[in-house]
């Protein structure tokens, strides 16, 4: 999205908070190419932020003193205040750490912290446990932890000399289409729940009441006009999600009616044939004539970029879609689909230099999009929702949907 729209969105989210806490991706300066374009550095600069870096200090004592200078002069206009020391060892590798940081650069170390024996937080393939399979909440363990090896009140101190912010919630989303509103199913449980809350505040913008479902406990959709699929791990929950039979009936159901269906990635991976995880096999909805199978290494994983090649519900012909992927399946039988409606400029995609398969007026891919940076997907999602709602209230077949290229 641009900066206006990235400023706006962040001084309206923080208004009534004590302070905002952005967590950086990758390294400092990772961007999307060599200028650090989307990098955590590049963010910190639009945002106005202050800077505290948290270092890996792994068998490294006098080195994190190059490694700190390198960061505060590659780019003097990232405000670098200060550094956490993690996953540091005994006394005297502590020591050499914070002495050396201080000996030769300018830059507070604001925290060391010994390395945990146990990751009070369990991770596995794209990251950590969701929080809705905990029994407890592990976050009182890591406040204690952090309390005790860290300046919270120097980090704190730092927070509040960031720059006023100001924003307006309200002028980012586009206005509410004219005519009855619709109501979008989204799938929302422990298998599914990799969403952008801005794509949901963007649809009940444009007109639509969002009501949640689960593809786990639920034996049927609910009164909807149209259906939200997003990301999550549905690999690791396969056997519930094939259990439940009657809910992947009625998915197919309304897809075959032509009920618009949007899905992201692990939305794609429910609405193909089968699913193949840790040498198992699963049957899904059985919209899409694909397999997807689980490897132990991303098959895509970065940002996106394609051109909307063919007419469908949701994006106009020839316009750009914007977003990302991270995903460890890859469709392995894609010769089974005839065409698709992405064409991949930066990316992976379902296969090499494509993304996006349509069926009726059911679209799935592995791009994860912001409604932020795609500003009409919101409106397209109501209004071919609406379509839908008008068709089944008329007792008339509801015919597949297809945007033409916009003027």
């Amino acid at each position: 999205m641009s900066s206006e729209v990235l400023q706006n969105l962040f001084w309206s989210r923080a208004q009534g908070s004590d302070f905002a806490l952005l967590e950086g991706n990758r390294g400092l300066y990772d961007g999307k190419d060599v200028q650090g374009t989307c990098s955590s550095a590049e963010l910190a600069k639009t945002l106005k932020c202050p800077v505290i870096v948290v270092a890996d200090c792994t068998k490294v004592t006098r080195t994190m003193a190059a490694i700190i200078l390198g960061l505060t002069v590659f780019d003097p206009l990232v405000d670098i205040r200060g550094v956490i020391l993690n996953r540091t060892a005994g006394c005297r590798h502590q020591n050499i750490l914070r002495q050396s940081i201080e000996k030769y650069t300018n830059v507070q170390v604001l925290g060391i912290l010994p390395k945990l024996q146990e990751n009070p937080i369990p991770e596995r393939h794209m990251g950590l446990i969701s929080d809705a399979e905990f029994d407890q909440d592990p976050f009182s363990d890591l406040a204690a932890f952090m309390r005790t090896h860290a300046d919270i009140d120097a980090c704190l101190s730092i927070a509040r000399s960031a720059p006023a912010v100001s924003g307006n919630l309200s002028s980012l989303y586009p206005p509410e289409l004219p005519g009855e509103r619709v109501r979008i199913g989204v799938a929302r449980d422990a298998a599914l729940w990799f969403y952008y809350q801005e794509n949901f505040d963007a649809l009940r913008s444009a007109g639509a009441e969002i009501v949640e479902f689960s593809l786990l406990e639920d034996h049927c959709l609910p009164d909807v006009d149209a259906v939200y699929m997003g990301g999550g791990f549905p690999e690791t929950l396969a056997q519930g999600l094939t259990q439940n039979t009657s809910m992947r009936q009625s998915v197919r159901d309304v897809v075959l009616e032509g009920m618009p269906v949007y899905a992201e990635c692990g939305g794609l991976m429910y609405l193909s044939q089968k699913l193949q995880y840790e040498g198992a096999s699963y049957p899904m909805a059985g919209v899409f004539p694909l397999t997807t199978k689980v490897f132990k290494k991303p098959q895509g994983h970065g940002y996106m970029s394609s051109v909307v090649a063919s007419a469908n519900p949701f994006y106009a012909l020839n316009t750009t879609l914007t977003g990302h992927e991270f995903h460890y399946s890859r469709c392995i039988d894609v010769e089974e689909m005839a065409s698709f409606v992405f064409e991949v400029e930066m990316g992976q995609g379902i296969t090499k230099g494509y993304d996006g398969v349509l069926f009726r007026n059911c679209l799935a891919g592995y791009t994860h999009m912001h409604a932020l940076g795609n500003p009409l997907w919101a409106q397209n999602f109501v209004s071919s929702a609406r379509i839908f709602k008008n068709h089944r209230k008329a007792g008339t077949s509801c015919p597949d949907i297809r945007l033409q290229e916009s003027t």
